[in-house]
């Protein structure tokens, strides 16, 4: 049995289709079912189902591909660890990262990085929530920017940054007027009052629609969906548009010609997520890895020193 054996086991489980499997190891799809099939033959066990469409784990290949990529990690902290030892300043460190949220806190982070550690890789691996928390808790990425709460519970977090919530409405609509308002002038525009209002949301996976659904939940309403979009800056446009309403992270909330800038309101009481510094409970965090968070918290500040906007 070899590593790299292993490591192909894990990909066709992630992938569950040779192909695509064979595409990300850079190999030829039938050296890479040759491989398999000589290591079912050597352990004695079948851990695919081959269907014709797709590859389905059996239950001895279930706990095969968790073992095995248990052991993947081990291999990889303990490389990254001899590394730290050695005072080796190259390496790779992959950072997973939301797509709305990398676009707007990595471009202030990674020229600072890559300033002084111009010899260690980054890779970048943008996904959905769901899928970034299952990739930072197999060890895929070394950490991962994401938003609290995270489901997935082998996951640890630093805090990054309070991050405050908006609400964006066409130019038209009668909230617009309220723009510009002091809190001296009254409060701001209370959630539940939204009720009924059509929205503009991010389609299922991000996580930033889970909390949208979970603030307008807590204000006593589910939100009316009239259009989805699996882009912010688009659901910014559609609301400019007048299709709806829309909640936004006050780092993204854009500014650009009309007629495609919406007007954007504080809410009451000032709701924010929470964006962190998450990787998986007890993994070994590299040197390249912690000079990374220290960069971020250089940047953003300490912590303890964040407002909630």
């Amino acid at each position: 049995m070899e590593l790299r054996q292993l490591q192909y086991a894990v990909q066709i489980a992630a992938e569950k289709n040779f192909s695509r499997a064979a595409e990300k190891l850079h190999i030829a799809q039938p050296s890479l079912s040759q491989q398999l099939s000589k290591l079912e033959k050597e352990i004695g066990v079948l851990l695919f189902q081959r269907n014709t469409n797709s590859v389905e784990l059996t239950r001895a290949g279930a706990v095969f591909v968790e073992k095995a990529q248990s052991i993947l990690d081990q291999v990889t902290q303990l490389r990254n660890e001899m590394e730290d030892i050695s005072q080796v300043k190259k390496g790779k460190l992959v950072v997973g990262t939301l797509p709305i949220t990398g676009s707007h806190l990595l471009p202030l982070v990674l020229p600072v990085f890559r300033q002084r550690f111009p010899d260690i890789e980054i890779v970048l691996v943008e996904e959905t929530s769901s899928r970034l928390e299952g990739l930072t808790a197999s060890g895929q990425t070394d950490i991962s920017l994401l938003s609290l709460p995270m489901e997935e519970k082998s996951l640890t977090y630093l805090p990054l940054v309070d991050e405050e919530i908006l609400l964006a409405v066409p130019a038209k609509h009668p909230l617009a007027a309220l723009a510009g308002r002091s809190e001296k002038e009254g409060p701001h525009v209370d959630l539940a009052d939204l009720a009924g209002e059509p929205f503009v949301v991010l389609k299922k996976g991000q996580g930033f629609r889970q909390m949208m659904f979970l603030l307008c939940q807590s204000a006593g309403f589910d939100p009316q969906v009239a259009v989805e979009s699996g882009n912010i800056v688009t659901v910014q446009s559609l609301v400019a548009a007048g299709l709806g309403i829309a909640l936004v992270p006050s780092l993204v909330a854009r500014a650009s010609e009309a007629p495609f800038t919406p007007v954007y309101l504080p809410l009451k009481g000032h709701p924010t997520r929470s964006i962190v510094i998450a990787y998986r409970n007890g993994r070994y965090l590299s040197k390249a890895a912690e000079a990374f968070i220290s960069t971020v918290h250089e940047v953003f500040g300490p912590p303890k020193e964040r407002t909630s906007g």
